[in-house]
This record gives structure tokens, sequence and C-alpha cells, in this order.
């Protein structure tokens, strides 16, 4: 375990509203937890190794609460499409792919270099259907150093042949070899249970998922109210449900007794809301991928407002990027159209919203992550904006504020995710 102290402008989140600005201040690590942050080093923490990063900018690691591993290799591709011609035309041939495991290797690999060197630190990856290619991406990932969960993809219907798993059968048992495969045997990439969505995946398939979650003890994924055919499909497939977050509680997939991340939620009801609400049911809000393929945009500070988990996503390859800075301001502008063309009555982001959703909103599906408080584990991005050049001064606050529309990975000086340095 690693015990350290960085020196530099420390920026966090309060809460969703007050962003936190300490300058040249010490950022204490004991044994990979936070100690504390200081504007003079306590004694006993002076012998520690301490890295002075002078003038540049120190944050919380971010967390990417759902992107598609598989997805990465056609990233920009096919977004004048919706989501269901986007599916059959470049997702669902792509994934077939990863059957061949020295493709998966090659496009594996490129994935887990390029999440490294981007401010992510904990990310929940959808992977495909491949037990093998599913076991490779986790060892990737646990080589990169990141924390994540990485969940093999369930679906036996209303898929492509080539794709589909052929029975809830063959489904249950790939997924009970993957689990027993992989339990224990990585420190920091975990399972999580992942059924593609409800159209995808049968009743039966479905309530024999919910036994091997409480089998295994593990989390759930999930997409949910992502555009208005995929709802009315799920009304089709289960017309006993109250809406399509109910068919998931109907199936024991929906939070209460453990952990859930619901990508999108554009057009979440109230009722569905209420469900995610009282389950602790996390909502992965992927502002790009919304409006790349025309699902709409989700009324964040409604959800935040009536209490709910709320955390940013890039949704690669529906998202055509990596980046949380640009997941971040993608947020603020979505929200902003949103605002001024449907609904005036749900305020619009700030930049301070935005940053809480990427850090401390996103984090806490991991459990204390995401701000640099005593005892919360450490993830932390230190950010150098030389290149980004200016002629006016600027505040610290500010500084970051260009970084997440102007900056790139060429802005990320150095990384450290569970108290690990990773470059």
């Amino acid at each position: 375990m690693a015990s350290f102290v960085l020196k530099g402008h420390i920026c966090q989140s309060l809460d969703r509203n007050h962003l936190q600005v300490r300058e040249n201040h010490y950022l204490v690590c004991v044994e990979d937890r936070c100690a504390g942050v200081y504007p003079i080093l306590p004694a006993k923490y002076r012998s520690l190794p301490m890295t002075d990063f002078g003038d540049r900018l120190i944050i919380p690691g971010m967390t990417d609460l759902h992107l598609h591993a598989p997805q990465f290799s056609f990233r920009g591709l096919g977004m004048d499409m919706e989501l269901l011609d986007w599916l059959n035309t470049h997702t669902f041939p792509e994934e077939a792919k990863y059957q061949d495991r020295d493709y998966a290797e090659k496009a594996y690999s490129q994935f887990a270099n390029h999440l490294r060197r981007s401010e992510t630190t904990r990310a929940c990856v959808f992977a495909t259907v491949h037990v093998p290619a599913t076991e490779l991406l986790m060892e990737k990932l646990e080589q990169s150093g990141l924390v994540t969960y990485v969940g093999k993809v369930n679906m036996n219907r209303n898929s492509p042949l080539y794709l589909a798993e052929p029975s809830t059968v063959a489904s249950v048992r790939n997924t009970r070899q993957w689990l027993e495969d992989t339990a224990g045997k990585l420190t920091h990439t975990k399972p999580i249970l992942t059924p593609r969505f409800i159209p995808s995946c049968t009743d039966d398939l479905l309530y024999r998922l919910a036994d091997l979650r409480a089998e295994f003890d593990i989390p759930v994924q999930s997409h949910l109210s992502e555009n208005y055919s995929e709802i009315a499909w799920v009304k089709e497939l289960v017309p006993t449900a109250r809406n399509y977050g109910d068919a998931y509680r109907k199936f024991g997939l929906f939070g209460g007794d453990h952990k859930c991340i619901m990508a999108h939620c554009v057009h979440s009801d109230t009722l569905e809301m209420e469900y995610m609400r009282q389950n602790g049911v996390f909502i992965a809000h992927s502002p790009e991928s919304n409006m790349n393929i025309a699902s709409g945009v989700a009324p964040i500070s409604k959800f935040l407002d009536y209490g709910l988990k709320v955390g940013l996503a890039t949704d690669v390859a529906g998202g055509s990027h990596e980046s949380m800075f640009r997941a971040m301001t993608h947020a603020i502008q979505a929200s902003k159209l949103r605002w001024r063309l449907l609904d005036q009555s749900v305020a619009p982001l700030t930049f301070d919203t935005a940053f809480y959703l990427a850090t401390r909103g996103g984090g806490a599906f991991f459990g204390d992550v995401g701000a640099f408080e005593p005892g919360w584990e450490l993830d932390a991005v230190v950010l150098d904006d030389e290149n980004l050049d200016h002629p006016q001064p600027l505040t610290v606050k500010e500084r970051l504020e260009r970084i997440a529309y102007l900056g790139d990975e060429r802005n990320i000086h150095a990384k450290f995710a569970d108290g690990a340095r990773l470059f």
C-alpha cells in the first residue's frame, strides 16, 4: 500500500453546487487512502515522499458509469442513426467479431490503453456475450491499474442469430462459467451482471440472472428508457409492468438489495423515478450518446432535485470518445438546449454540477470515491494546462473549466487510482 504527499492546486466538489479550490495545498495519501488536504503539511506526514506539481491542478479521478468496450473500435460511426438502426448496422456486427480471441486481444488492448490515458480512474464496462473475450478484457483492465466493473452481456432474443446466445440454459451456463472463472482472481476488476436490456432477454433468462446475482452477490447494469421506440417495445414484451423500470423490478434486477446502474433514463416518468429512488438505482447520464442517436436529453437537474443518484458516462460508442471532460461539457450544453427549447422548469447544469457528476456523483457507486475526504479511496488526476495559452490572468477554477472545454489527454500530467500512480 502506498503513502505519499502531492502538492498543487487542489480542486474537488463539496456538493452538487460547490466546487472548492485550495491553491498550493498538500494532498496526503496514507496506505492508499486520503488522509486530508492541508495548507501546511502536518509534521507527522513530512517523512512521506512528496511530489510538488507546482502550478498544476489536482482533481479527483473521474468515474465513467457506462461504456461499451467492444464498441470502441467504431466510435464516431453511424452518428446520424437512431438507436435500433444503429445497433443492427454497427453494434451487433462488430460485437460478433469478439468470438475471435486474436481480434479481441488487439481491440481490447487499444481500448484499455486509451482509457488508461484518459481522466477516468473508475468505470463500469459492457463486454460482449463471449466468455473468453470478456475475461481477456478484465485482464487488460486489471493490468491498466484502473478500477472497474466488467460485464459479460446476456442476450437470447431479438438479436441477430450470429450474436445471440442460443437459449436461456446456454446464457446462464456461460454466465456462471464466467463468474466462477473470475471469482477472486483480480484485485481491481470485478464482475457486474449485464443483461443488455429487456428486449434482448427472455423472461425466464431475467429471472435466472436474478438468481445468479444473489448467489454471487454482484451488482447489475443495463439500459433504461433510452428512446421512445425502445420503451414501446418493452411495454409490448412485459405488459404487466407499469413502466420500463418496473419490468426490471419484477425480475429482481432493479437495486434494493444490490447495487444497480441504469444507463440513460432520458424519458423516465415520475413513477419510474420513484422506483429508482426507493431502490437506490444509479443513473448513468450519457449526454453525447443521447444526442447522437436521437434519444433526447435527460432532465438531470430534476433527477438531482428528486434525490436520485446520478453520474456521468461516455457510452462509447454511442458517445464518440472516452473523455469525461467532454461528457461534462456535453451535459452542460444539452441541458441548456433542453431548458431553452423544451422545459424551462428544469434548470440547465452548471459547471460545478457537471464536475460533481463526473467525480462524487458517479464515484459513489464504488463507495467512498470521487473526492479528497479523509478515509476515502484516493484517485487523483494531475492536470497541466501550460499549452492552453491566454493573455489574461485566470483563476484556478477558470483554468479547470478551460481544460474541460479545450483540453485533451496531453493535459493529463499524472494519474493515481486506488492510491497507485499509473503514470
